[in-house]
């Protein structure tokens, strides 16, 4: 959601420095500050072994197959973004003057500057939903009375076993054509194997067991005021996934922002000096963003920030009466996107 405002007077446009309970006949905004968001994508995959766990190997020849349920997290992927809010700093009036139009502005909800005379989407980031794939499969249903009457769970491994290699056996002969009674068509083959292979499927899971999987996201921010050197960003355990910052069960990842010094800033004196007489934009400056682990980066590129950087002013001529200036802002550093005239 954006707001969006038409200031109809008989006037010129003119920017001066917010001043708090002072009525205007104008707009207030804001410039942002840059905000850095990381959405962080995770797996946890939570193995259950199966009852047979332990004759795997005796009776299908399956080595290596864990007899105890166990959880894993991973993180899958990082997802880097800027978001903007607002600087109490940087808040300005769009007013009016005799003898011009004042322009069309268009704010976010926390009163950012995005667009004059035109307009600009606004798309919100949004973390996926959490969602699980259930993998476990009813293998109880295929078993046999025999395997059921068995009167000790080796013994019922050993003829769910026999009933595996007996569907194996079964696929294969259907593929030959070795069966007294094939199916009519390639549709009704399909079916066949298709349910022969369910059942394998869940059988075997009897004895290699199963993981259930869950996609999970959340999302981390951080408001550089100055160069940080590996701060703790967020801790992530392959035991626990996410969890507090200062929890040491988890392993950190560092977040590292060093300013390139990319916009040359004005001294004291200059600022004391300069006037407002423009519409007023950022000029951020650039700076070297990265993410590691103890195992070395996982995360390098060079963003702007608008709190590196400094201001600027568009003249006020490009908004007089009968101009057409459009001109779109960046929602996250608050520098010039496009300008048109």
């Amino acid at each position: 959601m954006t707001l969006w405002m038409s200031l109809v007077a008989l006037a010129q446009t003119q920017v001066t420095e917010f001043n708090p309970g002072v009525a205007a006949n104008g707009v207030n905004y804001t410039l942002p500050k840059t905000l850095l968001r990381v959405d962080v994508s995770a797996i946890k995959v939570v193995y259950t072994p199966g009852e047979f766990a332990k004759y795997a190997d005796r009776y299908l020849h399956i080595s290596g197959v864990a007899a105890e349920p166990s959880t894993t997290w991973s993180v899958t992927g990082l997802a880097v973004s800027q978001e903007g809010v607002p600087d109490t700093s940087k808040v300005y009036t769009v007013k009016l003057k005799d003898k011009t139009v004042a322009p069309m502005v268009q704010l976010t909800p926390s009163g950012i500057l995005v667009a004059v005379n035109t307009r600009t989407d606004l798309q919100e980031r949004e973390l996926p939903d959490t969602r699980t794939i259930n993998h476990q499969m009813d293998a109880r249903q295929y078993l046999t009375e025999d395997i059921l009457s068995a009167t000790s769970t080796a013994k019922m491994a050993e003829l769910t076993a026999q009933e595996i290699l007996d569907i194996r056996e079964s696929k294969n002969a259907i593929k030959r054509g070795q069966v007294e009674s094939m199916p009519q068509d390639g549709a009704s083959l399909k079916i066949v194997l298709d349910e022969l292979n369910r059942q394998e499927e869940a059988l075997t899971q009897m004895f290699i067991g199963y993981a259930d999987t869950t996609f999970a996201a959340k999302s981390f921010t951080f408001l550089p005021e100055e160069d940080i050197n590996e701060t703790v960003f967020f801790r992530f355990s392959r035991k626990l996934g996410f969890v507090d910052a200062d929890d040491l069960a988890g392993d950190p990842y560092y977040l590292t922002v060093k300013d390139k010094h990319t916009v040359v800033l004005p001294d004291a004196k200059e600022t004391t000096k300069r006037k407002i007489e423009g519409l007023v934009y950022n000029m951020p400056s650039m700076a070297d963003v990265t993410i590691s682990t103890m195992q070395g980066s996982v995360y390098q590129q060079e963003l702007p920030f608008a709190q590196f950087g400094t201001i600027d002013m568009l003249s006020p001529t490009l908004f007089n009466k009968g101009a057409t200036t459009k001109l779109t802002l960046h929602p996250a550093t608050g520098g010039l996107l496009h300008l048109e005239q």
